[in-house]
């Protein structure tokens, strides 16, 4: 990551606008704004809550903020004639504020779960996803199994932190240490402050690519499915669902995907598949 990128992740929550325009088959950028705090949302506004330095979701490439999700917001704002405004929010207090009405919609690689079905709402899935584990490359780890008696890592209320807790007793790990971010977990990672690290395989992936002190050895299933977030009863939601359809239908969802990923998504993912608004 760049120091640009460090310099603006440890700054309190911004807001950052973008008129939304252009194809999403080209890059979609953001330029930071000067603005430290989101202004009132006009009608014709879509306010996105966004964890940024989730790369390779919404993430910093100099003063521009891009990301898989960044485009496919970018494009939703397009088709409902609206702009986008981007506020940056801690992932631990992302659903708070979106409950409070601070914005409109969450973005952070959010997993559809039961528990938070009771709480907020969710478009229809559009990423399927998966766990995985990193450690430093000279480590002799290979998987799970090799953490008996070591540290692991998490950003804290993930599904790697559930993971992480539900499988303790299994693999016998030492601790499990929280983090606030990918960010920090894998730099402590690095340090050799912890012994393993769990997270969104894309995201560790992304991270990992131009780091060879450090490797992703194994994918663990959780088969987990990630949506756009909403207010409880938000009919925004309605809206952005029927344009997330329209773009699994017309290939715009597959292109962002493989744009950012470098391959086609899987022919029958949710990706490109048309599956219903989840439930409570």
């Amino acid at each position: 990551m760049t120091k640009n990128f460090h310099r603006f992740f440890l700054l309190a929550t911004l807001s950052f606008s973008l008129a939304a325009c252009g194809s999403t088959t080209e890059t979609s950028t953001s330029k930071l704004g000067d603005s430290a705090a989101a202004p009132v949302a006009q009608e014709t506004t879509i306010r996105v809550g966004a964890n940024v330095g989730f790369a390779p979701f919404e993430f910093m490439e100099g003063d521009q903020l891009v990301g898989v999700e960044i485009d496919i917001l970018t494009e939703v704002g397009k088709r409902l004639n609206s702009k986008v405004e981007w506020i940056n929010t801690p992932w631990n207090g992302m659903f708070a504020a979106l409950r409070a009405g601070k914005f409109d919609v969450a973005i952070a690689g959010i997993t559809i779960k039961p528990e938070r079905l009771k709480e907020l709402d969710f478009t229809s899935p559009y990423y399927d996803n998966d766990q995985g584990l990193t450690v430093r490359a000279d480590s002799g780890i290979k998987s799970v199994d090799d953490l008996k008696g070591k540290i692991v890592g998490v950003a804290g209320g993930t599904t790697g932190h559930q993971w992480a807790e539900d499988n303790k007793e299994k693999y016998g790990f030492k601790d499990i240490k929280l983090y606030n971010s990918t960010q920090e977990s894998m730099m402590d990672l690095q340090a050799g402050r912890i012994d393993g690290e769990l997270h969104d395989i894309p995201a560790s992936e992304y991270y990992v690519k131009d780091k060879k002190e450090l490797a992703v050895v194994q994918r663990i299933a959780t088969n987990e499915k990630f949506g756009l977030a909403f207010k409880k009863g938000n009919p925004l939601r309605d809206e952005v669902n029927r344009v997330i359809d329209e773009m699994k239908k017309d290939g715009t969802l597959a292109s962002i995907y493989k744009k950012w990923f470098g391959k086609d998504p899987e022919k029958d993912g949710s990706t490109v598949t048309i599956l219903p608004v989840p439930t409570n």
